[in-house]
C-alpha cells in the first residue's frame, strides 16, 4: 500500500546571486515501511520532509508535480485543509528537542493541548491519555515527566517526549529528521526500538532522515541517496554495501570500520557532474 507519493519535487530560494535549488526533481513514494534519505548536510534532506508538510517559508517556492496523500495532492490544498493533514496524518520529529518544545510550558502542558486539538474531552481524560503516551515511549516515570520542562530532561527523554507528542493523532505518516543524532549508542538504539515497534504496531509509514549511512543500513527497508538537492542512488537497506553509485561508494568508504582498520580514511572526491545528473526515480 501507498501512503505518499512525491513526483518531481523542487525547493527553490531566490539570493542576491540567483535562485537556490535546495530540493531538484526528486521523485519517491513510501507504503507501510521504514524509508532512508541519506546524504552529506546541505544534500535537502530536511528541506525534503518540510517540503512535504508545506513548512518552507516564503520566500521559499515549493513546486511538484504532485505531492498525494492517498491520492490527494497536498499542493492543492487550502491552508486549513493541510492544517488538518499536518500532525494528524503527517507528524513530524524535528531534530533538537530543546528547540522544539517549549522552555516555559511543563511537557505536560504541551502534551496536553496538542490532545485538546483533536477534540473536546475533559483535561483528566487527556491527562491520562499523555501519560499513556509518555508509557509508550519507555518513559519509566510518565508523571514526572509530565510536570517537568524542558531543560530539567536529558537529550534523550526530550526526543522521546517530541515522538510521543507527534504520536498521539496516530499518524499516518511519521517523518523523522535526525531524531539520533545528538544521542549516545545507548539512547539512540532506545528510541529506534521504539520507533521500529510503533511502525510494525501502528502501519505507519517512516521517512528517517539521517547522515548516518551505518545506522539506516541496519533499521530501514529502502534508503535514498541524496545529493546536491537529488536522489542518485535507491538501495534496498540491507544491501547498501552493493551500492553502486561513486558517491555512496564514497560515503560507504570514508566509514571508519572496526573489522578492517585503516591508518586514514579514504577522502570522498567530488564530479560536479553528480549535481548535474538527473534525480534517480525512488517510486516503487
Amino acid at each position: 500500500m501507498t501512503w505518499l507519493e512525491v513526483d518531481n519535487l523542487w525547493v527553490k530560494f531566490p539570493t542576491r546571486n540567483g535562485i537556490f535549488e535546495a530540493v531538484r526533481g526528486i521523485s519517491f513514494s513510501l507504503g507501510e515501511e521504514r524509508l532512508g534519505i541519506v546524504g552529506e548536510s546541505g544534500a535537502g534532506k530536511s528541506m525534503t520532509g518540510r517540503a512535504i508538510l508545506q513548512l518552507i517559508r516564503k520566500p521559499g517556492q515549493v513546486s511538484a508535480n504532485h505531492i498525494s496523500l492517498d491520492g490527494d495532492d497536498l499542493l492543492k490544498m487550502s491552508k486549513q485543509e493541510i492544517r488538518k493533514i499536518r500532525g494528524q496524518r503527517i507528524s513530524m520529529v524535528m531534530q533538537d528537542p530543546k528547540f522544539s518544545l517549549n522552555p516555559v510550558m511543563t511537557v505536560g502542558e504541551q502534551m496536553m493541548e496538542s490532545y485538546m486539538l483533536l477534540g473536546k474531552k475533559s483535561r483528566s481524560e487527556v491527562r491520562n491519555k499523555v501519560v499513556e503516551a509518555l508509557e509508550a515511549v519507555a518513559i519509566r516515570d510518565p508523571s514526572r515527566v509530565f510536570n517537568a520542562y524542558p531543560h530539567e530532561l536529558s537529550g534523550g527523554m526530550g526526543q522521546r517526549v517530541m515522538i510521543a507528542m507527534m504520536l498521539i493523532p496516530d499518524p499516518d505518516i511519521l517523518i523523522a529528521d535526525e531524531p539520533t543524532s545528538a544521542l549516545d549508542v545507548s539512547v539512540q538504539m532506545q528510541v529506534l526500538g521504539i520507533l521500529d515497534k510503533l511502525v510494525q504496531e501502528r502501519g505507519m509509514g517512516l521517512i528517517f532522515i539521517s547522515h548516518d549511512l551505518s545506522l539506516v543500513s541496519s533499521f530501514c527497508d529502502r534508503v535514498l541517496i541524496m545529493y546536491a538537492g537529488r536522489i542518485v542512488e535507491v538501495c534496498v537497506a540491507d544491501k547498501l554495501h552493493e551500492a553502486t553509485h561513486p558517491y555512496t561508494r564514497g560515503l560507504l568508504k570514508s566509514l571508519p570500520r572496526l573489522d578492517t582498520p585503516q591508518e586514514r580514511l579514504a577522502v570522498l572526491t567530488r564530479d560536479p557532474e553528480w549535481a548535474r545528473a538527473e534525480s534517480v526515480s525512488g517510486v516503487k
